[in-house]
């Protein structure tokens, strides 16, 4: 069964500030993207925001549910949270290493809960090099961004 290739990006002008974030799921047989704000955010929540996103899009499909899914993102935060540090937060309850509470936890919990159901392998992908899909994602967080100014 063919894999699900799935692209997020998330940003804000100022941080905080008014924010977006946008999704590609690409498979053979069809490309969805979807995007969205909000008025007063960070970086990293909408980065978050972009994963959840797109992964419970495919949660709700039944024909992509059981299909592995390769996730790009751009931001290590994202990556290194929910392939490394994830763990050990748990583990502490919710606090990092130097003992402080997680930030954005409620969207961590969030991630974890959507991403243990389903077969996700995390890539990063450099942003602003040029790969087509991050590039259409990065228009899109864009194009919210203005909508929200």
């Amino acid at each position: 069964m063919e894999s699900i290739i799935i692209y997020t990006d998330g940003g804000c002008r100022g941080n905080p500030g008014p924010g977006g974030w946008a999704y590609v799921i690409k498979t053979n047989e069809f490309k969805r993207t979807l995007s969205g704000g909000d008025t007063y955010t960070t970086n990293n929540k909408m980065e978050l925001t972009a994963v959840i996103r797109s992964l419970e899009a495919i949660l709700k499909d039944k024909e992509l549910s059981d299909r592995k899914i390769e996730l790009h993102t751009d931001s290590q935060y994202v990556k290194n949270g929910i392939s490394t540090w994830i763990k050990n937060w748990v583990r502490n309850g919710w606090k990092t290493a130097a003992k402080k509470p997680v930030k954005n936890k409620e969207l961590w919990i969030e991630l974890k809960e959507v991403s243990d159901k389903l077969d996700v392998t995390w890539k990063w992908v450099k942003g602003h090099s040029g790969d087509p899909l991050n590039e259409a994602c990065d228009r899109k967080v864009n194009e919210e961004m203005s909508k929200i100014q």
